[in-house]
């Protein structure tokens, strides 16, 4: 008589993917998802640990991006491994964020300013450098500001944006710029040409004072940058300037007041000396004997402020009326002396002098 052993439940096998690995272990896309991120099923490698190649590259690239600012150019991201369907991909579930046609964000927040210059510098390409103000500002000048300068080599054939100045350089050399970090002009050819690109008289002054005041560049290092340029705009109000910060006392000697009342229709001060005031500053004093008239110049100092000249004006126009004493900054002088004169005269005027 046969005997059957009893039988026995047993559960049916775990499906199998077509690739062979049990289902749950793996997203269905073939690749394990980290951080929310799920790899390509076309790519599907993975490393030892578990980690997908996309996952590496996107890691690799925020990771570098942190160190710039938030920001990488495509060709970085490229160079990282990222091909456009990896920042597509981050892109559609709102991690990244492109700006322009070369700048990749791996946020979602508005660029900041150092963010905007890396991304201007992208746009452009070239070999792009911050220029001027823009370059001042990446070294550290605070409290001057003039939209966005980049320049490039003259012939590189830039891109245009409507937010960018760029300035195309005939005398480039690549020695000229800092290429660490942000590439940006060194600071005391950055100050020569924002002297150039600047709208006024009183900010190209202002932004060679600012720049010595805080420690950006030092006077010595753009006299020497100037001693190589012998055309340029603006080139006897940069020396005059420069003479004011170096040596005050020499080029308030050499100032030129009596000049400046010839060309205004005044009559010639009897007398003005240079004299040493509290904490180095220097003056030139001017003396109208006749009508009892004094002007006090007041030599260019590291703390010179571009409001100076203004609040120089504004006190001015307040004791005119009253008073035998003008103060002018000597940067007023070298930026608005046909406003500066204009009190000068007024108050001879009303001290007895007849214009002839």
């Amino acid at each position: 008589m046969r005997y059957f052993a009893p039988l026995v439940s047993q559960k049916p096998p775990t499906p199998a993917s077509s690739t062979g690995v049990r289902t749950g272990e793996i997203s269905t896309s073939g690749a394990r998802s980290v951080n929310g991120r799920a790899a390509a099923g076309s790519i599907g490698a993975m490393n030892r640990s578990g980690v997908s190649r996309t996952n590496q590259v996107v890691e690799a690239v925020e990771r570098v991006a942190r160190l710039q600012d938030g920001v990488v150019s495509r060709d970085e991201a490229r160079s990282l491994g990222a091909t456009r369907w990896d920042v597509r991909r981050e892109v559609d579930a709102r991690r990244w964020e492109v700006h322009g046609r070369q700048t990749i964000a791996v946020h979602r927040a508005s660029l900041d300013q150092r963010a905007q210059w890396r991304f201007a510098l992208h746009e452009v390409g070239s070999r792009a450098a911050l220029d001027g103000v823009t370059a001042l500002e990446a070294g550290g000048l605070r409290g001057f500001t003039d939209g966005l300068h980049v320049s490039v080599a003259h012939g590189r054939k830039p891109r245009r944006l409507a937010i960018v100045r760029v300035h195309e350089i005939r005398a480039w050399t690549e020695s000229d710029v800092m290429g660490a970090g942000l590439r940006r002009v060194r600071p005391a050819i950055a100050a020569i040409r924002a002297t150039q690109w600047l709208r006024t008289d009183r900010q190209a002054a202002a932004v060679l004072i600012m720049s010595v005041q805080q420690r950006i560049v030092t006077a010595s290092t753009l006299a020497s940058v100037m001693s190589a340029i012998t055309r340029m705009r603006r080139r006897r109000l940069v020396m005059g300037v420069l003479a004011d910060i170096t040596d005050g006392v020499r080029a308030m000697g050499e100032l030129d007041f009596a000049g400046l009342c010839r060309l205004a229709g005044l009559p010639e001060p009897s007398r003005q000396v240079v004299r040493l005031g509290p904490r180095g500053r220097v003056y030139l004093d001017v003396w109208w004997d006749q009508w009892g008239v004094i002007v006090e110049v007041e030599g260019a100092h590291h703390d010179e402020a571009l409001n100076a000249v203004d609040d120089a004006l504004r006190q001015n126009s307040l004791t005119a009326s009253c008073a035998s004493l003008l103060r002018i900054p000597v940067l007023g002088l070298r930026t608005e002396p046909a406003a500066f004169m204009a009190q000068v005269r007024e108050i001879l005027t009303r001290l007895g002098w007849t214009p002839r």
